[in-house]
């Protein structure tokens, strides 16, 4: 028998050492396993390494420096950048590594890396707590929390990484490390919006908030009353307490049980609001927009778990999105809003929204690589669609409706809310003036740029 060469001994040695599956091009569930959000994208990873544990983790990556293979790592949740998975590198898939361990008295919960936001959400609610999350169930919580993280909750709680309390990491080493105020507090700091520039979060601990109740108003109006609900939502939110947030947005009308039959496939503007509270406060909030004609009224007290499902995007299509944060919201940005749905793609899971910040977002630690913090509005065009002969005038959809509301940009982005743009957008995700920092950290924790299927920064 012919002796195994070094990759294929290797290969048997993590098939036999790791506790999870080990699968390669024509293994059973390798296909299934490389199957991403975004249907555009057909890569074929070298070998993913289904990890069960951080000491998995830690095995599979000694894998990859062994063979010299670049590591993709693939969260709990959806994304265009992960969406790569790294063809011909080693994928480390943490999604069977999503236990969520909630610590009342402390209110602090820890999550593990492959962990979503919907087993997040889950397991702080029969405590009455909650942290910011992002606006879907389906969000990995490692991913979002590492890019900063807006959320229903940001504008009374925070980014979701101004509630980091501590990461445990695995290095391009393959080592295991603690990164918390107190140690290693420069990786911590670069944590808090670098993404996953310097190892695998194989587990986050966050701190949560109380939250007794919740409550949202959803209004469907027809597509011409838009400039009206845009500009009265606007009043609403400038006069609102930070326990108010949502979203006004452009969308085809869901199959929903709350969605009469003939608004099924219609275009749609719909105002949300969302509240950290109960519904008869959130009604006189909301009266101005409860004022306007609209087609549906959903309203009422709801578990924050359920409102996070309401926008949750469906899998298996094509997509692509990106964002805008905004110095404001003046009258000729509402004109050229509404005046970009008109050219959205007529699928059930594209959404046109805009998200008001502000709050506690503005209010929070100055010194993160978060440099969006001073943005009032976010605009974050997201295009989903099954033909591919609709690629080219789907993803121009999105451009456009960036390129129309550049002139209330502040020029920052959230790197969560956005696909693979280029080095130039990385930049003004992190800040310019934050990016040799962290450049810095990159060298020192994975100076042969080992994760670079991300929003990369580049070891300095």
């Amino acid at each position: 028998m012919a002796p195994l060469s070094k990759a294929g001994a290797a290969l048997a040695a993590l098939r036999e050492d790791l506790v999870g599956d080990v699968l390669t091009g024509g293994d059973t569930g390798y296909d299934e396993a490389r199957a991403v959000f975004d249907a555009r994208t057909d890569r074929r990873p070298a070998v993913i390494a289904e990890c069960a544990d951080a000491v998995d983790v830690v095995r599979a990556v000694r894998f990859a420096r062994e063979l010299d293979l670049h590591v993709a790592v693939r969260g709990g949740g959806h994304g265009l950048v992960g969406s790569a998975l790294g063809g011909g590198a080693l994928v480390v898939d943490l999604r069977r590594m999503h236990a969520v361990t909630v610590d009342p008295a402390a209110e602090a919960v820890r999550v593990e890396g492959g962990a979503t936001m919907g087993h997040l959400d889950r397991a702080a609610e029969p405590y009455g707590l909650a942290t910011t999350g992002g606006r879907a169930p389906t969000l990995g919580v490692g991913g979002y929390v590492l890019s900063g993280g807006t959320g229903w909750l940001d504008r009374v709680f925070g980014l979701a990484a101004d509630n980091l309390l501590g990461v445990e990491l695995v290095t391009a080493d393959a080592e295991r490390v603690h990164a918390n105020a107190d140690e290693n507090p420069e990786l911590f700091w670069a944590l808090h919006g670098g993404g996953g520039n310097f190892g695998i979060a194989t587990a986050l601990t966050l701190r949560l908030h109380e939250l007794p109740e919740f409550s949202l108003v959803l209004l469907l109006h027809l597509p011409e009353s838009g400039p009206d609900v845009v500009r009265t939502f606007r009043e609403v939110l400038a006069a609102a307490p930070d326990e108010l947030s949502g979203a006004v947005l452009y969308l085809t009308g869901p199959p929903a049980p709350f969605v009469p039959e003939r608004l099924v496939g219609a275009p749609l503007c719909a105002a949300l609001l969302t509240y950290a509270g109960g519904e008869d406060d959130l009604r006189k909030l909301a009266e101005p927009l409860l004022a306007l004609p609209h087609e549906v009224e959903l309203a009422g007290d709801m578990p924050y778990a359920d409102a996070q499902c309401l926008l949750d995007p469906p899998s298996g299509l094509r997509s692509h999105w990106s964002a805008q944060c905004l110095t404001g919201l003046p009258d000729d940005a509402v004109e050229v809003f509404c005046a970009r749905a008109d050219g959205m793609p007529a699928s059930a899971g594209t959404r046109h929204p805009l998200f008001p910040l502000g709050g506690a977002i503005a209010a929070g630690p100055p010194g993160y690589p978060v440099p969006y913090r001073d943005a009032s509005w976010a605009a974050h065009p997201m295009a989903l669609w099954e033909d591919p002969s609709d690629d080219a005038r789907a993803t121009a959809w999105v451009r456009d409706v960036c390129a129309g509301l550049r002139p209330w940009s502040t020029g920052a982005v959230c790197p969560g809310l956005i696909g693979d743009e280029g080095p130039e957008r990385v930049r003004a995700g992190l800040g310019a003036g934050n990016v040799l920092r962290l450049e810095k950290v990159k060298r020192r924790y994975d100076p042969d740029n080992v994760f670079r299927f991300n929003h990369n920064i580049r070891p300095v």
